[in-house]
């Protein structure tokens, strides 16, 4: 008996198997087809040469956009209103020069240069003493800046600049950061992102992942990350680097000073996979 019923249960197994289901199988309807994408509109490029193109924008385009697409950067519209007699907006149809080189990259005009300011900080908070800015007072400087049409640069550019290889925007400003505080990381780089405004930060790496105030390297490679900070060396230890120690001879000096300017920057290039730029002198502080 229980082989028979084995028997039956494996030929209603078997029947399951290939038994064709009732009912009206789906029709195979192509999938519709979605529409096209809306493309924007451009204008056109009616001459160019070299140095220069002419173009005549649509109704809907931006200065920036137009930027975006000829110059290869939103934040290089400033160059189209500046060669077009300070215009602010495409109007359609209204011809407008776009410069593909740089029209005037040292900042030298009839009467006057371009000078750029460096605005220096240390620290956020309400102690510290001259070294320290309040968080609210330094959220209300960066917003005067952007409402005031001042253009915050990278300090990378600043020195394609100073090299006479890269123009800098009317009223460039560039924003620095000394030491390696964290409340840079916690205060300041808030700001800085809800405004899209760069700056770079020099730390001496002895003080980084410290405790306490200092910055950790997790923060600093956040912040390298975004785009907007950029992290340089200060030094090593932040020692007075023009002073001798005691007993501190030629050679020790040297291999000391090595130590202060090469060391920091092989090892910010290592942790936030960066490379050095620029040197850290001095600044005034505000």
């Amino acid at each position: 008996m229980p082989s028979a019923i084995a028997a039956i249960l494996a030929a209603l197994a078997l029947t399951a198997c290939v038994t064709t289901p009732t009912g009206t199988p789906p029709l195979n309807e192509p999938a519709p087809t979605p529409p096209p994408a809306a493309t924007a509109a451009h204008g056109e490029v009616i001459a160019r040469n070299d140095r220069l193109l002419i173009y005549v924008p649509v109704a809907g385009e931006s200065l920036r956009g137009i930027a975006a697409r000829l110059l290869g950067s939103e934040d290089r519209d400033w160059q189209i209103s500046e060669a077009n007699a300070g215009v602010t907006k495409a109007d359609p149809g209204q011809p407008l020069i776009v410069p593909l080189k740089p029209m005037n990259p040292v900042g030298v005009r009839a009467g006057s240069f371009q000078t750029v300011p460096i605005l220096c900080y240390h620290r956020l908070g309400t102690t510290g003493g001259k070294m320290a800015v309040s968080p609210a007072s330094f959220a209300a400087q960066m917003e005067w800046l952007a409402k005031n049409d001042y253009r915050v640069v990278k300090l990378s550019q600043l020195t394609g600049y100073l090299e006479g290889k890269e123009p800098l925007p009317p009223k460039a400003v560039v924003v620095t950061f000394d030491d390696g505080y964290e409340s840079v990381y916690k205060f300041a780089y808030p700001v800085l992102r809800k405004l899209g405004l760069p700056a770079t930060m020099f730390v001496y790496t002895d003080f980084v992942g410290a405790g306490g105030d200092a910055v950790s390297w997790p923060q600093l490679a956040e912040m390298q990350a975004s785009g907007l900070m950029d992290i340089q060396a200060h030094s090593k230890s932040h020692r007075n680097l023009i002073e001798r120690t005691a007993g501190e001879n030629d050679e020790r000096y040297k291999r000391n000073l090595d130590s202060e300017t090469a060391g920091p920057r092989d090892l910010i290039e290592q942790k936030l996979n960066t490379k050095d730029q620029v040197r850290h002198y001095f600044c005034l502080t505000l």
